[in-house]
């Protein structure tokens, strides 16, 4: 499993993420980004939000006026099957090497997106009980830990390098 990063993004906190030519990611996350709500975003497990650039454009032919950075991702990733993807999984993001921790259940600040209707960006994104694999599955991102700091940039390769069993 290979891909590209597409962007990097960081916040004050909030969304949309904005694209920056490159970043220091270590155990926290993305150097200079921000979480407001530290309860549900950020911490050790959910350091980086990774996010398809395929499920972005999926969204935009829904209608959703997203694009990279707007879901509150850190990568937009472009050429990884995120359907395949699986906790535990780990892969080398540029200089440094990321674990899938979990899913990234969507929160209110994406209602910035629903365009008057309550919950829809939440529905189009995510099923409670979803099974790896579906349609649904990963398409709102997915959280990762910090297994080896470096530098991540657009551009940059990003593969599957381990998996736990």
């Amino acid at each position: 499993m290979t891909g590209q990063i597409v962007q990097v993004s960081i916040s004050k906190g909030g969304v949309p993420k904005l694209a920056i030519p490159e970043a220091w990611v270590g155990p926290l996350g993305l150097e200079g980004d921000v979480q407001r709500n530290l309860k549900y975003h950020g911490g050790p497990r959910k350091a980086v939000l990774l996010i398809s650039l395929e499920d972005l454009d999926g969204l935009q032919a829904e209608g959703f006026t997203v694009s990279p950075g707007a879901l509150g991702e850190n990568l937009t990733v472009q050429g990884i099957d995120f359907r395949q993807l699986r906790e535990g999984q780990r892969f080398r993001a540029g200089d440094a090497v990321l674990e899938l921790t979990q899913l990234r259940q969507p929160c209110k600040t994406l209602e910035v997106y629903n365009s008057g209707e309550p919950g829809k960006i939440q529905r189009a994104v995510y099923q409670k009980d979803g099974i790896p694999g579906t349609a649904k599955w990963a398409r709102c991102g997915f959280y990762a830990s910090v297994v080896q700091p470096g530098r991540i940039y657009p551009g940059a390769i990003i593969a599957l390098v381990d998996q736990k069993v």
